[in-house]
Formats: C-alpha cells, sequence, structure tokens
C-alpha cells in the first residue's frame, strides 16, 4: 500500500510540474517575446529575473502536490481542497513575479550626450510621463522606444536636472526631456560615436564576438561607429551606421 501511494503521489507531482512547466512557457514567451527583448535580456537582467522567480514556482507547487496527495488516507474533497489552495499560492507567486518582471522591464533606450542609457519602468519618477511630450506619455509594452534628450536650456532647469541626477535621476529617466530618434539624434549619434576599429577590449580571443555582432547588423566594419551603451545590470555598446547614424547593432564591449 505504501509503494502504490508513493507512486500516486509521484504521478500526481509530475503532472503538477508539467502544468507548472507550460504555464512558465507561457510566461517566458510574454517576457522574451515583449516585454525583454534580446539584448535586454541581458542589459536589463530579464533573464536572472525570471529564472529566479518561476523556476521557485515550479519547483515548489510540485513539491507542495506531492506531500499532500494522499488518495488513501484523505477524503477527495479535502484532497480536492488542498490542491486548489496549493494551485491558488501558486498562481498567486507567478502573478506577484511577473508584475516584479513588468515594472522592472526597460521602455526605452535614450541618448544622453555621449553615450545611450537604458531606461526601465521603475526608473521613471511619479508623475513623470505626464511631463512627456503627447506621443510619449504611454510606456511601451514590446520593448523599449529609441528616444534622445532634448537638454534643458533655461539656468533653473539645468540646476533642477544636476541635484536630481545627483539623487539617482539622470535625465534620461525624465520623460519631459524624451525626444523621438530623429535627424538630429542621427547627427549627434555620428558626432559623438567613434570608429568601430578604436574600440578597446578587442583581444584575438573576442575578436569573433565583434565579426558576429558586425555581421548581424548587415554592414561592413569599416562602415560602422560605436557609443557606449550603459544598464542595470552590464555595459554594452551600440553599433551606429557611419553614414546613417542608427543604431543597428549591439556587441558585449565596455564602451569607455
Amino acid at each position: 500500500m505504501a509503494a502504490f501511494d508513493l507512486k500516486s503521489r509521484l504521478r500526481a507531482a509530475g503532472i503538477h510540474l508539467l502544468l507548472s512547466a507550460g504555464v512558465a512557457a507561457l510566461a517566458a514567451a510574454l517576457v522574451f517575446g515583449l516585454w525583454y527583448p534580446w539584448p535586454y535580456t541581458v542589459l536589463a537582467g530579464g533573464t536572472e529575473l525570471f529564472v529566479l522567480i518561476t523556476s521557485v514556482d515550479v519547483v515548489i507547487g510540485p513539491a507542495l502536490t506531492f506531500a499532500v496527495f494522499d488518495r488513501v488516507r484523505k477524503p477527495l474533497r479535502e484532497l480536492q481542497r488542498d490542491l486548489a489552495v496549493i494551485a491558488m499560492l501558486q498562481l498567486a507567486a507567478l502573478a506577484f513575479g511577473m508584475h516584479t518582471i513588468f515594472v522592472a522591464r526597460p521602455v526605452a533606450l535614450v541618448f544622453e550626450v555621449d553615450r545611450l542609457r537604458v531606461v526601465t519602468a521603475v526608473d521613471i519618477p511619479d508623475g513623470g510621463l505626464d511631463d512627456a511630450p503627447q506621443d510619449l506619455r504611454h510606456l511601451p509594452l514590446d520593448g523599449p522606444r529609441l528616444l534622445r534628450i532634448e537638454r534643458p536650456a533655461d539656468g533653473a532647469e539645468k540646476l533642477e536636472a544636476i541635484q536630481m541626477a545627483a539623487s539617482g535621476t539622470d535625465l534620461s529617466a525624465r520623460p519631459r526631456y524624451w525626444r523621438p530618434w530623429d535627424a538630429t539624434a542621427r547627427a549627434e549619434a555620428l558626432l559623438r560615436s567613434r570608429p568601430l576599429a578604436q574600440l578597446p577590449g578587442v583581444d584575438a580571443d573576442r575578436r569573433g564576438e565583434l565579426d558576429a555582432a558586425v555581421k548581424r547588423s548587415g554592414r561592413a566594419a569599416d562602415q560602422m561607429r560605436y557609443l557606449p551603451l550603459q544598464a542595470r545590470k552590464t555595459d554594452w555598446i551600440a553599433l551606429i551606421d557611419g553614414t546613417s547614424g542608427d543604431v543597428v547593432g549591439y556587441a558585449p564591449f565596455n564602451g569607455f
């Protein structure tokens, strides 16, 4: 009887594990397909957040099912109640985790003076979107927008910007200064970027990584420039088309 009970518990936990894995796969499609498209899975820590949250959720649910599943000594109604409670707790934990991932998602890649900076939803001060240009007052759900900064010209605004930057809120995280990626941005990107041949830290061991990034861009290496790209988790470079000034790719190198 004990062996049969163990077999039933393992079967129930296995079914629960498969269901949990299915739900996690759907969550992964949402996270990596919309909120954290490559390379923001790395730059904004999307992969780490997702694995941390869903791995715990996927393991705990089946483990609890294994612990409570006993068709021999428990009435069916009691067993159903226990499984329902586990499912609700698991779904609540997943919802909380997905909310955490959602508010930490990247919403803008902003050109700020001499670099590009990844801005996440949580970086933006409360009420900050109210001051943004009309067409930029809604945060995207399908990956970050490419934007530029309109630097403050007024003396009081400059002082305020310095004070807020000192407290941790850069201009790139203040939507009132956001502007679309336009001809001004492209011209400034060409002016501030450097030839790719001048990128430091590209030794023989890493040359292949850079060549692969250039190949993905569809441009020739001698036509490429780069800008440093700062993010919460790591610093990369953005590849800039040397003719148009557009961002055409990314590579895992420190551009400073």
